[in-house]
């Protein structure tokens, strides 16, 4: 067959009049092939329909797509094989089923090939258990403070449910922790989640996506897909996209005020469904209803959780001190100065570990561009009762109010490291500051022996001070009884 270009020579040379002998010659084609194109006279391109080939394994492949999309709610490693889909129709279809294992083979390579090729209009059909993940931006009023958070919204466009987690970053310990949290509160995880970019999970670079290690982990850990859109293509994700509107209008208006951030997020996630009770704005039924059907989509979730948490080494200062994104410091204990430590960053918080992965302390995460210095109060207090003289100028006694601090400075150095050191054994399970609370619970009431100080501490965290124990349970019918047997056996 002869390139287009040739045929064009030859139908410009037979529009000027040169024959077929002459333009052979002149072309270096044989004569008969040049004459055969001479007469032609249609060279319109027709479509033609490929007829599908009939094939043996044509009467099993409706339970062959049954098994796989039973597949796509598995983990990977549950997944069949192009030997076990053989095996098993052998097994269900026992002297119908005459394929060969490549026949197979080959059928499933060709399907999982047609499926790659229809992907790029997989972004704006979505099937039940897909998902969309964007932040968004919110003020909150939290312990008296005006806090930006950024907040996580994972939508199901299929259902048009969404979920929101709070956070004071966008990190990948944040992403990690709040689709963590959303997929054990669903009971599974998404097939596969879309992003905007690659903010909080990795690095965007033009076309290429460079994911941190800790979200690789957690991809890896949970089995679900991640794919990005397009740059100036938000339509690719306008389900999330509106969901981080509705959410900041729905759930962010007046200004919350809230306490910390984990807890409110368990509250969120109730809220959430809550609102699922509204109907849907085109399909038929709410969004709850629909969203079970992208539940039953759900990969089942890991045997075991992920830890959301990235590690890295430190160096503790003179001080005790080490430093993380160049800005904020935070404190372990004087004995460690000097030494390498590891630093446990999630979410919302710091765990400072030892060389041989113990922990040492625990701090609240601070995010933001301003330098910030966190105290370890607790090691601080353990510090000042060997070095009493160091009270005057101690964080300890500048966290406290300025009751308690006159109070401590009245007293006696022997009584005040007493109290401290009662202090420093109920910071062993309770927040520094519920301590305080009780310290100065205690100076009102008069009751600074060792014993009351930390009842007084243990009440401050579990009930409220000032108002009282509970009653308990009655206890009037035992009485009756034991003044009964008293009466019986004098």
């Amino acid at each position: 067959m002869l390139r287009m270009n040739q045929v064009d020579q030859i139908k410009e040379l037979q529009r000027q009049g040169v024959g077929p002998q002459e333009i052979g010659s002149r072309l270096q084609l044989n004569r008969k092939t040049v004459a055969r194109y001479m007469a032609r006279d249609d060279y319109d391109r027709e479509i033609r329909a490929k007829t599908p080939a009939v094939s043996r394994l044509d009467p099993f492949k409706a339970k062959i797509e049954e098994w796989l999309e039973e597949d796509r709610r598995m983990r990977f490693k549950q997944r069949h094989t192009a030997k076990r889909v053989h095996e098993r129709l052998g097994e269900e279809f026992p002297g119908l089923y005459d394929c060969s294992y490549p026949l197979v083979q080959r059928y499933l390579k060709a399907r999982k090939a047609a499926k790659g090729d229809a992907k790029g209009a997989l972004e704006l059909v979505w099937a039940a258990g897909e998902a969309q993940a964007d932040f968004g931006e919110a003020d909150v009023l939290s312990e008296g403070s005006l806090v930006t958070i950024k907040y996580l919204v994972l939508s199901f466009p299929a259902s048009n449910a969404a979920y929101l987690q709070a956070f004071r970053g966008e990190t990948a310990e944040c992403v990690a922790q709040g689709l963590k949290d959303i997929f054990h509160h669903l009971g599974g995880v998404p097939l596969r989640i879309v992003f905007d970019n690659a903010s909080g999970v990795g690095r965007r670079v033009g076309e290429k996506v460079s994911l941190s290690e800790l979200f690789l982990r957690f991809k890896c850990h949970y089995g679900f897909s991640v794919s990005f859109c397009n740059p100036a293509s938000g339509n690719e994700k306008g389900n999330v996209e509106n969901k981080v509107g509705y959410v900041r209008r729905n759930f962010l208006v007046p200004m919350p005020v809230i306490g910390e951030l984990s807890a409110w997020n368990g509250e969120l996630l109730t809220r959430c469904e809550e609102d699922f009770e509204r109907p849907h704005y085109k399909k038929p039924g709410t969004i709850g209803e629909l969203l079970m059907t992208d539940r039953k989509a759900l990969a089942p979730l890991p045997v075991k959780p992920f830890n959301a948490e990235r590690f890295e080494k430190v160096h503790a200062d003179g001080y005790g001190k080490f430093c993380l994104d160049g800005r904020h410091w935070y404190a372990t204990a004087p004995d460690l100065a000097g030494r390498e430590l590891v630093a446990g960053i999630a979410a919302h918080s710091i765990t400072v570990y030892d060389s041989a992965g113990s922990i040492q302390c625990v701090h609240k995460r601070i995010y933001g561009t301003e330098r910030s210095d966190s105290s370890n109060y607790r090691s601080s207090i353990e510090a000042l009762l060997r070095k009493p003289g160091a009270w005057r100028n101690s964080q300890v006694r500048a966290a406290m109010a300025a009751p308690d601090r006159d109070y401590l400075d009245a007293v006696p150095k022997e009584e005040r490291m007493r109290i401290l050191n009662a202090l420093a054994q109920a910071t062993e399970t309770i927040e520094f500051e519920t301590v305080l609370e009780s310290l100065s619970e205690a100076i009102r009431l008069g009751t600074l022996d060792d014993y009351s100080l930390k009842a007084l501490a243990f009440r401050a965290a579990y009930e409220s001070l000032g108002t009282g124990t509970s009653p308990g349970p009655d206890l009037a019918a035992y009485d009756q009884a034991l003044l009964a047997t008293r009466g019986d056996h004098p």
